[in-house]
């Protein structure tokens, strides 16, 4: 055989080895998705996470042609569900509502099975929701400054209520306190409504809550709201300041996005991307969404990742200043 026929044999054999995995990635995009995707959803059925889940879950199978099926896998944080996803195949038939917990779980759970950043391949945003910094209308503090001056004369004896270690409503209030340099109590609750019952009836004095539960107490008045968590104000409290009007460089906001297995093939994350950017895109989208208390948040694929790059680096550090152990 020739030298020249055996090189160029064996370029070609390269080449084809070389491109395989493109051709097929390429093609598993072009027929995805070709049979019904599951989406997990790592928290108990009935939340805002779950509706926003099934909600999505309607949207996507509108606009792909295969049911999205919502499967509720709550338990340890989120962690449960997350590592269901993690240890699913890498083809796009398994999908993880991820978002602020995963951030927070990656530094309060030291001995997890898995690493979220790099077993988890962020797919894009989708809803971002504001917390309320809110009192009990008895407690004497009107604004932020005086809540932190009363703080500050009164260190520990403000009980802090929230949905339970690790949450938002609590990490929201950490962050609040580590960057004020004021003591707080925190009264963990299972769950956010008899933190809120307990607030509403006076037996704790603060509590950083999300905006769809606690909206209307604020409104009615037996609630007090002092500011809101977002770097921007809400379009349903437009009165309510920021905390960063009162504390420059405070943000907390909990956002859930999509996420998928890790190799799972580009061209099926940017096909999801594309999907679900169109969708947030659209006026019945914003107006659903506004109605639990958020609004879409649409980003690409690697914006999103940087985005929770930055809260876990942001959470860690709060983790560790307040020295959080998982319940």
């Amino acid at each position: 055989m020739p030298i020249a026929m055996t090189f160029s044999r064996r370029r070609l054999l390269q080449a084809a080895a070389v491109a395989a995995p493109f051709i097929a990635g390429r093609a598993a995009a072009d027929t995805y998705p070709s049979h019904p995707v599951r989406f997990v959803v790592p928290f108990p059925p009935g939340g805002v996470s779950d509706i926003i889940a099934r909600q999505m879950g309607q949207w996507l199978a509108d606009r792909l042609g295969q049911p999205f099926v919502v499967e509720d896998r709550g338990g340890a944080g989120s962690n449960l569900g997350t590592e269901v996803v993690v240890n699913a195949p890498a083809d796009g038939y398994t999908l993880l509502l991820d978002g602020s917990a995963n951030a927070v779980n990656a530094t309060l759970y030291p001995d997890l099975s898995f690493v979220y950043l790099r077993d988890i391949t962020p797919v894009a945003s989708m809803f971002r929701a504001p917390h309320i910094m809110e009192v009990n209308p008895a407690f004497p503090a009107k604004t932020v400054a005086e809540f932190i001056a009363y703080a500050k004369a009164h260190p520990g004896q403000i009980n802090m209520a929230s949905a339970g270690v690790g949450t938002l409503s609590h990490m929201a209030g950490e962050l609040f306190a580590m960057m004020v340099g004021i003591k707080l109590t925190h009264v963990p609750y299972r769950g956010a409504a008899p933190a809120l019952t307990d607030l509403l009836g006076g037996q704790v004095q603060v509590m950083f809550d999300n905006a769809a539960s606690s909206t209307a107490h604020v409104k009615s008045g037996r609630l007090r709201a002092l500011a809101v968590t977002t770097a921007s104000r809400v379009e349903v409290l437009p009165d309510v300041p920021t905390l960063a009007e009162f504390v420059p460089g405070y943000e907390a906001s909990n956002v859930n996005g999509v996420g998928v297995p890790a190799k799972t093939p580009a061209e099926i994350v940017a096909t999801l991307n594309k999907a679900i950017d169109a969708i947030l895109a659209e006026p019945r989208t914003k107006q659903q969404f506004a109605e639990l208390g958020g609004a879409a948040m649409i980003a690409s694929s690697a914006d999103y990742k940087k985005f929770l790059t930055d809260e876990t680096e942001k959470w860690a550090k709060v983790v560790k200043a307040a020295g959080l152990k998982p319940a």
